[in-house]
């Protein structure tokens, strides 16, 4: 286990005002985001929006690693070059998607399980000379009831879940490779804020209970988490300031303090929300770990949106998608300010 390598590449993830692309949707998402604006999800036309993402001038003082799929790992630029090897020159760590998506738990309705365990140490062995240095599993946690009214999510997903995040942990490590451990509490539903905050403090609990017992090196593990926030139904929404509080909160019970960061995910915020509750949290500082972004819809969509599959609106995509980064970067210091969306949208 090369820790001096993983040391490097776990502390450069996290580097002060930087934050992760997750560009790791599957086809099967990425048509659900090309139909939003009717353009047809082919390969080349996933090829081509990637592109247009990764060649954002200044892309790389604002975005420390990129999270592929397996498809655009393998996908080029449009002049020849491995888009791995490109992002590596340009500053930028890729990393690799390597679950195999989530599926319906046996014996527990409404309950899912990630799946990808199997033959996952010979394909982490070609995604490290294909160049990732970074891999990411995700697991999603339903909050609601089952069908004999029980509360959800039960003891028993958790526990399944954290377990394979566990071992894929140990299995990246061994092939040199930082693990991202997300275990996604959804905001599907019409839950309470302080449900949420229940939900995902046991989640992460038995999560890094798992990791000890399968003797990960926490001071090489990556936490991808949910913040604490209302249901995306209920009629009372956490304002930003509840919202921040109620996840370090959580963070500071449940996460050791050897971590070397904490990214966040999105998950279905608005843009501007997921900006503004990264930087209450940073502003709440000092914490125990370096607090910025891992997103995919709320750093992308406003350039999916802009581009619509053309060529020609390919600069104002990467004019919005580069003021996005820029922004999550001030909140990865603390330093956003919601005028500065103002400013934009008048620019």
């Amino acid at each position: 286990m090369d820790t001096k390598l993983m040391t490097e590449t776990a502390k450069a993830m996290v580097a002060s005002g930087k934050g992760l692309l997750a560009a790791d949707e599957s086809s099967g998402t990425c048509k659900k985001r090309f139909d939003s604006v009717k353009v047809e999800c082919t390969e080349e036309n996933r090829r081509a929006y990637r592109e247009l993402l990764f060649t954002t001038p200044k892309l790389s003082d604002y975005v420390s690693g990129v999270i592929l799929f397996d498809e655009t790992l393998r996908q080029k630029t449009k002049d020849g070059q491995p888009f791995g090897e490109y992002l590596n020159k340009n500053g930028i760590i890729p990393g690799i998607k390597v679950d195999g998506g989530v599926h319906d738990m046996a014996l527990h309705p409404g309950e899912k399980v990630s799946e990808g365990l199997d033959g996952l140490r010979k394909r982490l062995e070609e995604y490290f000379k294909l160049g990732a240095r970074f891999a990411k599993w995700r697991a999603v946690i339903t909050i609601g009831k089952d069908a004999s009214g029980d509360n959800l999510p039960s003891w028993a997903c958790i526990e399944a879940n954290a377990h394979a995040l566990a071992r894929y942990s140990a299995l990246c490590q061994e092939a040199n490779i930082v693990p991202i451990v997300e275990p996604e509490v959804l905001l599907d539903g019409d839950h309470s804020v302080e449900r949420c905050e229940e939900a995902t403090e046991k989640t992460l609990a038995t999560l890094f209970n798992e990791l000890t017992w399968q003797e990960v090196s926490l001071e090489h593990v990556i936490l991808k988490a949910s913040m604490v926030v209302s249901g995306k139904e209920n009629a009372r929404q956490a304002p930003v300031q509840e919202v921040a509080e109620r996840t370090l909160k959580v963070l500071k019970r449940t996460v050791p303090a050897a971590l070397p960061g904490v990214v966040f995910l999105s998950g279905g915020q608005t843009d501007e929300n997921a900006t503004a509750h990264l930087d209450a949290m940073n502003r709440m500082g000092p914490n125990p770990w370096p607090l910025t972004f891992s997103y995919s819809r709320a750093l992308q969509a406003v350039a999916l949106k802009a581009w619509r599959g053309q060529a020609a609106n390919v600069p104002a995509a990467q004019k919005a998608f580069q003021h996005r980064a820029r922004m999550n970067s001030l909140a990865a210091k603390g330093q956003w300010k919601a005028e500065l969306e103002k400013q934009a949208l008048a620019a």
